[in-house]
Order: C-alpha cells, then sequence, then structure tokens
C-alpha cells in the first residue's frame, strides 16, 4: 500500500510531489534542501548550515513516516560545487556516526532556489512497537 507522508517540521512541497512516500517497508524521500521550516529561506549560505538543515529536515520527514536516522539504507546528495564534498560530508557524518548508509554524491549544473546542497534518502520502516503515530519506539532516536 503507497502512504503519502508529510509533516509540517520540513518544507512543505512547493510543487506536484510528495516530502515522502511510504510502500511497505520502505520510504523514499524527496530530495531536501537546507531551508527552515516554515520559511523560504536557506539556514545559512554555506555548504555546512544548508547540509545540517537538509539532513534536519529528512530526519523530521522519517519521523513522521515511523522510521528515523538510524534506519536509512541509501543517501543521494546532489551538490552545487563537488569541491565542497569534504565540507558537508564532516556534517553528514554527524548524522550517520556509525553503520552509515550507501551514499551516491554527485555536483550537479543547479539546484533549486540557488541551493549548494539537495539530499534525498530511502530507509526502512522501523519495526519497533510504536508509542504514538509517527513516532520510532527503538530508541534509536535517543542520545
Amino acid at each position: 500500500m503507497r502512504q503519502v507522508v508529510s509533516t509540517d517540521k520540513a518544507p512543505a512541497a512547493v510543487g506536484p510531489y510528495s516530502q515522502a512516500v511510504r510502500v511497505g517497508d520502505l520510504i523514499f524521500t524527496a530530495g531536501q534542501l537546507g531551508i527552515v521550516p516554515g520559511t523560504k529561506e536557506f539556514a545559512g549560505p554555506d555548504i555546512r548550515a544548508q547540509t545540517r538543515q537538509a539532513l534536519e529536515n529528512l530526519k523530521a520527514i522519517l519521523e513522521a513516516a515511523g522510521s528515523c536516522m538510524r534506519h536509512v539504507v541509501k543517501t543521494t546528495v546532489f551538490l552545487q560545487d563537488i569541491e565542497e564534498f569534504a565540507r558537508m560530508n564532516e556534517v553528514y557524518a554527524e548524522f550517520f556516526p556509525e553503520d552509515p548508509p550507501a551514499r551516491s554524491a554527485v555536483q550537479v549544473a543547479a539546484l533549486p532556489l540557488g541551493a549548494r546542497v539537495e539530499i534525498e534518502a530511502v530507509a526502512e520502516v522501523c519495526e519497533c512497537e510504536h508509542p504514538g503515530e509517527g513516532e520510532c519506539g527503538c530508541g534509536c532516536k535517543e542520545g
């Protein structure tokens, strides 16, 4: 069964797409920019700030879908400038400190709104007991 996922804790879709779609035990997110939810503003002009916010947006979407960053199996990172890979990677590593997912990272000609980075993810649905709607109860979000 296909289920559209939406949360106000991440930027709203600005076109004919969903923040994420859950199909069976998998969650497919749309690419996330470093935009602060509820605004149309980037978290900052630099790659580190935008990467951090893009990953926070992904985290919020995954949690709304009943999963978390620990259950991410694949990401794709789109960079405006591949020369910023190392700076993006520093922040990325904070979100995946152990057993990181598979990842592809590519430079693209341009990103929406002049973004420096866009990140999408595929994750497994958490198989733990869910204490509340959209909450992962396996403890993987603690600490």
